[in-house]
């Protein structure tokens, strides 16, 4: 995106030079104006690039919950050539922070799967800020099941701060639904690609999160707790929020070398939430390139290298 306001403290620096820039390109167009202007874009590019290499674990969360950040409905009408929503759980309802349906991708039709956390007050309300009920899982089992029936692959796209925790969500059954969708998911004979484009936040992600392939924007965050529910529980207070960010090695950098997850999708400079096509341009590439390579394999033998994927989380050794 061109414009984007200040709400990053650690960005401050860099909005400080863009406001630079824009109160110098409405100067005469003299070649000394020009030639600041040229060093004034290449001394941002420099500043973007060494700010964000160098992001605290906190600060990877602060990117990963940018309201400008590019969600579930983003990437549909940006990666995909066709969309149509299917929903409803047809037991108690439609979650709207989960939205399913079939779409198409170049010459490959899917079954994509997404949370949505929602725009404005509105939006948000009515997706929950991305906190499913079981009936979102529900719905999400079912059109996975119906994608596997007809042998179509499945991408998940994973965006939430956890499960909806409320008296609502576990009189029906939330832990359940969460432990019925990962089985599921395990299980299900189709290629299963999922992408953590935001927060990865607990059951709530790891719900939608069993695939073949699992990848990680580059300033995402996949863990069992927030911070602030884990500095509450180990320093009862969320003052230590950014200690337990730091304790929880959630982003995707050490991730990907725990092997939890198989791939990093680099963002644009200055994070996704800057340039939505950029991002939907990547991913776009990335999901071509997994969706070819999987359909080429038997599923018995996706769902056996699944099943072992993640059996073996957790493994060490004693001495």
């Amino acid at each position: 995106m061109s414009s984007v306001e200040p709400r990053l403290s650690f960005e401050r620096p860099i909005f400080e030079l863009e406001a630079k820039l824009e109160l110098l390109k409405k100067n005469n167009d003299s070649p000394e104006v020009r030639d600041e202007i040229q060093r004034l874009r290449l001394g941002i590019a420099d500043l973007k690039r060494k700010v964000y290499a160098n992001l605290t674990a906190w600060e990877t969360v602060e990117v990963a919950r940018h309201p400008d950040r590019p969600q579930t409905v983003d990437y549909l009408e940006l990666v995909f050539d066709d969309f149509i929503e299917l929903h409803g759980d047809k037991s108690f309802g439609d979650d709207r922070a989960i939205r399913t349906g079939w779409a198409k991708l170049d010459e490959f039709k899917v079954m994509v799967v997404g949370h949505q956390k929602g725009r404005n007050a509105k939006e948000r309300m009515q997706c929950n800020f991305g906190c499913a009920h079981p009936e979102g899982y529900r719905k999400a089992m079912a059109k996975m099941k119906m994608a596997a029936k007809f042998g179509l692959p499945i991408i998940s796209f994973v965006d939430t701060p956890g499960a909806y925790p409320g008296v609502a969500s576990e009189e029906r059954g939330i832990a359940q639904v969460i432990a019925e969708s990962m089985f599921e998911m395990a299980t299900l004979k189709t290629p299963i690609i999922c992408v953590i484009i935001g927060e990865g936040g607990s059951g709530g992600a790891i719900g939608i999160c069993v695939g073949d392939r699992i990848a990680m924007l580059e300033h995402s965050y996949y863990s069992v707790i927030s911070p602030e529910g884990c500095a509450g529980i180990l320093w009862k207070s969320h003052e230590f929020k950014d200690k337990a960010a730091e304790a929880l090695k959630f982003t995707s950098n050490c991730l990907y070398n725990f092997g939890i997850v198989d791939d990093v999708i680099e963002e644009p400079l200055g994070g996704a939430h800057r340039d939505h096509h950029l991002m939907a341009s990547r991913m776009k590439q990335f999901l071509r390139s997994n969706l070819r390579e999987l359909t080429k394999i038997s599923v018995d033998q996706l769902v056996e290298k699944r099943y072992q994927r993640f059996r073996n989380f957790g493994v060490f050794n004693e001495t």
